[in-house]
């Protein structure tokens, strides 16, 4: 193999490249706007540097910077002219490149040296995989799962500054959770609609318990002994200045109406997603308590099972792998997980073990083994080590491309 050695330093406006040769020295260093017709004069320059030193491998290093490298890679990847000279392409962590700068003495930080320390980087060849992107149906399903994800990270955000806000209006009320649903069609009737503490415990209870049963769409099984539980909770609140209590209102009523957009958001989401899986084979949701949600969020970040070598791999990707603490004869006991990994992935494994812990006798009893083997971060470590266990289930049912059979 003769490589050219390609380092990109990727930024919102601009990419700067630097070309290097296998012996190490400079072929040349330039810079391009980050654009189409930035991308097509990059490529213009590499196939030419190739040509000229009779190269037959274009190797292509840029760090992982948010979403400013993404549509990069995907020009690389589809465009024909580079096909021929057995082309690689690498994202590296930014964490991988700062400690390999750190190598070198005193050297300069500006953008035309952070492309000569990739493209360092890679000639040494310690370098992650490729970059995977071998079947798009796996990236236009983890563009959805993503964007639900931050969803639901922005919905739970919301509920909770909702929750402080209510306990200024209606303290006990919070306190006693009258609701069994906190954020339900009835309750965030009741939070919006009443001005203050005073006038919901002013109102005339039969009023209240027919504004209850039109609200609840006479869902409740005792409307009457909710009404009197919510005006006993209105009475002990803390009661406000009228000049407080308006903008408090005005900021539960800004909040209700982000809290509903949000929730519609994310139906909208779970639809698009459940119209993708429909193009992609979904041996997951065969596991008991693995909904379409989590199989999907799981699918789309591992994609092709097939370029893990094993579930160790898999495992190490999505973060649930541990450092080891070795020296001479002493060994820790305690270790740390790995601090790298796949976050989306993790989470999604995580909520996937959770649910079986509630679903599945099993992995119930595994959880509440390892729960009870430490005193200190208890459910932590507890479902960790689960999560690495339903990594092996998640391995094995995708590489066998089989549905799950629960242990006779």
């Amino acid at each position: 193999m003769n490589p050219l050695y390609v380092g990109i330093d990727v930024s919102s406006k601009s990419n700067v490249i630097y070309l290097m040769l296998p012996d190490g020295a400079k072929h040349s260093c330039f810079s391009v706007a980050n654009s189409q017709d930035g991308y097509s004069q990059m490529v213009k320059r590499i196939l030419s540097a190739v040509t000229s030193r009779s190269l037959d491998t274009v190797v292509i290093g840029l760090e992982a910077t948010s979403v400013y490298g993404d549509n990069l890679v995907f020009f690389l990847r589809e465009d024909a002219s580079l096909a021929p000279f057995n082309r690689k392409i690498h994202v590296l962590n930014p964490k991988q490149v700062k400690n390999f700068k750190e190598a070198y003495n005193d050297l300069p930080k500006n953008d035309y040296m952070d492309s000569f320390v990739i493209a360092d980087c890679l000639r040494f060849g310690r370098i992650n995989k490729e970059v995977y992107l071998g079947d798009y149906r796996y990236k236009a399903l983890q563009n959805l799962t993503r964007a639900r994800f931050f969803a639901v990270q922005n919905l739970v955000k919301e509920k909770q500054r909702f929750i402080n806000v209510l306990f200024k209006k209606y303290s006990t009320m919070t306190q006693e959770k009258v609701f069994s649903d906190t954020f339900s069609t009835t309750a965030l009737a009741v939070y919006e609609e009443f001005e203050s503490a005073e006038a919901l415990a002013a109102m005339d209870l039969q009023e209240l318990t027919d504004f209850i049963m039109e609200k609840g769409k006479n869902r409740f099984p005792n409307p009457d002994a909710v009404a009197k539980a919510i005006q006993k909770a209105a009475r002990s609140s803390y009661r406000l200045p009228k000049t407080v209590n308006d903008s408090i209102n005005q900021v539960l009523s800004i909040s209700i109406t982000s809290i509903k957009a949000l929730d519609a958001q994310i139906k909208e989401f779970n639809k698009a997603i459940e119209a993708q899986m429909e193009l992609l084979p979904n041996v997951l949701i065969s596991i008991p308590g693995i909904g379409p949600v989590i199989s999907a969020g799981i699918m789309a970040e591992i994609g092709d099972i097939n370029r893990f070598p094993g579930q160790a791999q898999l495992g190490k990707y999505a973060g649930l792998a541990w450092t080891q603490n070795q020296s001479g004869d002493f060994e820790a006991e305690n270790t740390k997980l790995i601090r790298s990994g796949n976050r989306f992935l993790k989470y999604y494994l995580c909520e996937g073990a959770l649910s079986l812990v509630r679903c599945d006798t099993e992995y119930s009893s595994f959880y509440h083994s390892k729960y009870k083997e430490v005193n200190r971060h208890q459910h932590k470590r507890a479902l960790a080590l689960t999560a690495r266990k339903f990594v092996r289930l998640v391995f094995r049912l995708l590489k066998d491309n089989r549905l799950y059979r629960a242990a006779e």
